[in-house]
């Protein structure tokens, strides 16, 4: 017997009960997608009844087909394994076993799976087909995130709807005024939740193309006309090299992702001075956490503690951690790592430092650069290399050193035109001395070196090694 939408919610409930269907269209670089159209057809076809209750790993090219396949499965299979672009393929099979997926549903010929399971290949898309009319929710399905591994399998992170939109408020009256878009793919935690933003809005969502260069998509989301759109500070630090950096006239800017410091601030300020801008903290595991809407780094003293949404925060040994409703329910697979501790915290990992009535994001705990004994954030040094007027974004990491085990080096991009205004030996010194101003002399890096870009992975985060 079936339950009803009340007992186990979905995407398509929500969307069709409110009225948000009519209203929401998705908006890839070819295509457009009002949802209404799914009222009375479908990207699956007419297998929908098949996939009751499966599992399914969502392993689309096309992030358009990805959406469209979550806003139609949601509530009728158990399980959907949200499979990012840049998934290697010895992981895959890995995955698709550990999830027990029965079909995969994707808009290219995937020539990696060899998991001998019960796998059936479902051509996806966005050519909506003739639909089934039962779409009543039969379970409360399991989205499972595959985070970025840097070694071995990859964590799956089990969420459910509930979780994920937990940290999104509704209206009750939408509006189409707003445009989102985001850098982000949605099948990370980031994207996913502007994309569920935006849906549960009624607005349209400008999606990013993986093809697509910063100054191709800054130019499509501007002749869209969005409105509101976010990504990690390093995807920020990219669009403002580019010279289409004015393509888009947001009124709302959205970072999360990484440590937000003040020099990336200040500088969205300066070319988006209408816009609201503001910075979350949010994980994979522990969901959103909270939302800094005062334009400085770091977050107000008094957020630790119980807020008024249920999220609970509190600091150990440094390290931020959070119990909350939105916090996932477990790693699926293979991994031994407990996701929360006993009384419910996720910790986090990122280190944070009082200073006066305001915490401060300094590292993650395991990037830690040892010289010599002493600890050294990146990110820290990082903070105080953006600051100078010269520099667009840097790179600090480690170099082995026979002395003291490492030394503290640094990868920096110049702001645009800096060179004809201020010739790099002494761009160079007044880097060192504004770190020898605020660091101590273990964390002022021994080299630094002028390079034209700074790696980033597929989730816009900086590439650490």
């Amino acid at each position: 017997m079936r339950t009803s939408s009340s007992d186990a919610p979905s995407l398509w409930n929500l969307l069709h009960d409110s009225g948000l269907l009519y209203t929401a269209q998705l908006v890839s670089a070819n295509t457009n997608i009002a949802l209404k159209d799914l009222s009375q057809k479908s990207t699956i076809g007419c297998i929908l009844s098949e996939l009751r209750a499966a599992s399914v790993l969502v392993a689309a090219a096309d992030q358009l087909t990805a959406a469209l396949t979550l806003v139609e499965l949601d509530g009728i299979v158990r399980r959907l394994v949200l499979c990012p672009p840049d998934l290697a393929p010895q992981d895959f099979n890995s995955v698709a076993a550990s999830c027990d997926v029965d079909v995969i549903v994707s808009d290219r010929k995937l020539t990696v799976i060899s998991h001998q399971g019960a796998l059936r290949l479902v051509t996806g898309g966005s050519n909506l087909k003739c639909a089934e009319p039962d779409r009543d929710a039969i379970c409360r399905t399991e989205w499972i995130l595959v985070t970025s591994g840097t070694s071995g399998i990859p964590k799956m992170v089990v969420h459910t709807l509930p979780t994920l939109i937990g940290a999104i408020k509704r209206n009750a009256q939408h509006t189409t005024a707003m445009v989102w878009s985001t850098f982000y793919d949605i099948r990370r935690y980031g994207g996913l939740q502007v994309f569920l933003r935006a849906l549960l809005g009624g607005c349209p969502l400008v999606l990013s193309a993986a093809e697509e260069s910063t100054e191709e998509f800054l130019t499509r989301a501007g002749a869209k006309g969005i409105t509101n759109i976010s990504g990690t500070p390093s995807h920020w630090r990219r669009a403002l090299m580019s010279p289409y950096v004015n393509k888009i006239a947001p009124r709302y800017v959205r970072l999360s992702g990484e440590i937000v410091d003040q020099a990336i601030l200040d500088s969205l300020r300066a070319v988006y001075k209408e816009a609201t801008i503001v910075h979350a903290f949010a994980s994979t595991e522990a969901g959103v956490g909270f939302e800094v809407h005062d334009g400085l780094a770091g977050f107000p003293a008094t957020l630790i503690g119980t807020q008024d949404s249920g999220v609970e925060m509190k600091v150990e040994d440094g390290s931020l951690r959070i119990r909350s409703p939105r916090t996932a329910s477990y790693y699926q697979g293979s991994s031994s790592d407990a996701l929360k501790d006993a009384d419910g915290f996720v910790d986090t990992r990122d280190i944070v430092e009082l200073r006066g009535d305001r915490y401060y994001f300094v590292g993650r705990r395991d990037g830690v650069i040892n010289v010599g004994g002493l600890k050294v954030h990146p990110e820290e040094v990082e903070a105080v290399i953006n600051r100078h007027p010269g520099v667009r974004m840097s790179l600090v990491k480690s170099r082995r050193s026979p002395v003291t085990g490492a030394l503290v080096v640094a990868d920096v991009v110049e702001r645009l035109g800096c060179a004809r205004e201020i010739d790099r030996a002494a761009l160079k010194e007044q880097i060192l001395e504004s770190c020898r101003q605020a660091l101590a002399p273990h964390k002022v890096p021994a080299l630094i070196r002028f390079v034209p870009s700074i790696e980033m992975t597929p989730s816009g985060k900086l590439a650490r090694v």
